[in-house]
């Protein structure tokens, strides 16, 4: 266990941060890899599996309830120095996310082609995505074991094991990617089903790998039989943390789905071309999620200990270095946006779509940095709930208005995407004050912050 209520909260943020980055942007080429040679198979396979990609917010979300709650507490354990509570946290956290993770197959091979068929632009993506889904179902339910894992870590403040792993998954997936979906070295291509094998392969294998780390090197936290018998009351703490977080991705799966829903009648072309510029932005936002990341495990250990100063400091400190690396990386995208969508499609048409809307949604990534990290701060604080306000207000100012916008004549899809802008602006003001408030109310009685 690395304790965080003492040091440098810069350097704690630059140690804890910098391999939840690596870590994270390994994760997000699971989908660039397999998005990168399923381009080649077609604008309807790129639209089918960014399509069904989609419902991995769902799952998301679901693993966001399970690793904020496991994260959040286990971090505050840490702070007061109680060993048995978070040894306990983590035991229940993994059965549950054995009960996700049941639930999430049942669920996804029932209602996935239902999904596909009202978000699909042709029969030729709903099948695609279909077919992806089929084979990527496994990977996504195995999901909630790896997270519990690793979001026990985290609370720790550990995240090298992680990283380690997900490297390591990954390049295997790299490999198995060409051999899977363009058949190299055994001549039979599987397609777009190739795609989802090989990351549920990887997958699996992180599983095993994280598995192994617990049982052979963590300390602080492990496999305890005894512990692993049904605690509701443990489950209640969990659930009250991070269900609104997975709430949050629920939104933004609804939100991606008026997306896809509203911009369906501009064809195939568009539609892949937002599921590749979303995905890149998604790759671009990394930088300041690792800090956000980071943000809660260290704020978190420091609300246990009392330390409400070294909270505050720990805010200031993330919302400064997130802002920076995203203005960074606005101007980049308003310079040569297409430079992040060549390597997957040469397609005019999609390549026009996607650096349209990276050149134009560059514009809220500061705010969005904000918002990542105001969310960072709630999970440590314990009440995840503001997060969920705000992302609501952001749902409610973006589709009403997007689906008006989508039946009047000469609608564009550049409307939508500076309408996402404005919004996510005033989702930032939002969590800011909401933020403000859990300040007041939570940090009152703790010391205040040291004069400079």
């Amino acid at each position: 266990m690395q304790d965080m209520t003492q040091g440098s909260i810069s350097s704690h943020l630059v140690r804890m941060s910098a391999p939840i980055a690596l870590g994270m942007l390994f994760q997000t080429l699971y989908v660039l890899v397999d998005l990168y040679f399923v381009a080649h198979l077609g604008d309807a396979a790129i639209a089918g599996v960014s399509t069904a990609g989609n419902l991995q917010f769902i799952v998301m979300a679901a693993t966001q309830v399970l690793g904020v709650g496991t994260m959040a507490l286990i971090a505050q354990s840490s702070g007061r120095k109680d060993r048995d509570d978070a040894n306990l946290i983590f035991n229940q956290s993994l059965l549950l996310s054995i009960i996700f993770g049941v639930l999430t197959l049942l669920g996804g091979y029932t209602l996935a082609g239902k999904y596909l068929n009202v978000l699909g632009a042709d029969a030729a993506t709903v099948a695609a995505g279909r077919e992806y889904l089929d084979w990527f179902m496994p990977g996504m339910a195995l999901q909630f074991v790896l997270v519990a894992m690793g979001s026990a870590l985290r609370g720790t403040g550990i995240a090298k094991p992680t990283m380690l792993v997900q490297m390591l998954t990954v390049l295997l997936n790299a490999i198995l990617a060409p051999i899977l979906i363009a058949g190299w070295f055994t001549h039979k291509p599987l397609g777009v089903a190739g795609a989802g094998l090989a990351t549920s392969i990887s997958v699996a294998v992180g599983v095993v790998l994280m598995g192994l780390y617990f049982h052979k090197l963590e300390k602080y936290v492990g496999f305890d039989s005894k512990l692993f018998g049904a605690r509701i009351a443990v489950w209640k703490r969990i659930l009250r943390v991070g269900l609104p977080p997975g709430g949050e991705f629920a939104l933004m799966f609804i939100y991606l789905g008026v997306i896809y829903w509203v911009i369906r009648h501009f064809g195939a072309e568009a539609q892949a071309g937002f599921g590749v510029g979303s995905r890149v932005m998604q790759a671009i936002f990394l930088p300041a999620m690792a800090v956000a990341f980071a943000t809660a495990p260290i704020a978190g250990q420091n609300v246990g200990g009392g330390h409400g100063d070294r909270v505050r400091e720990t805010f200031r400190s993330a919302a400064i270095l997130g802002s920076v690396i995203m203005l960074m990386l606005t101007l980049i995208c308003q310079w040569r946006p297409e430079w992040f969508v060549h390597p997957f499609t040469d397609d005019p048409a999609v390549v026009a779509v996607a650096a349209t809307f990276l050149h134009i949604i560059s514009w809220n990534f500061v705010a969005q940095g904000i918002i990542f990290t105001c969310s960072g701060m709630f999970q440590a604080l314990g009440n995840t709930i503001p997060a969920l306000v705000s992302s609501a207000t952001r749902l409610l100012t973006f589709a009403i208005p997007a689906i008006w916008l989508s039946t009047r004549p000469g609608f564009e899809l550049r409307q939508l995407w500076f309408l996402s802008v404005a919004t996510v602006a005033l989702q930032a003001l939002t969590s800011l004050w909401l933020l403000r408030g859990q300040f007041r109310r939570r940090l009152g009685a703790m010391p205040a912050p040291v004069a400079a």
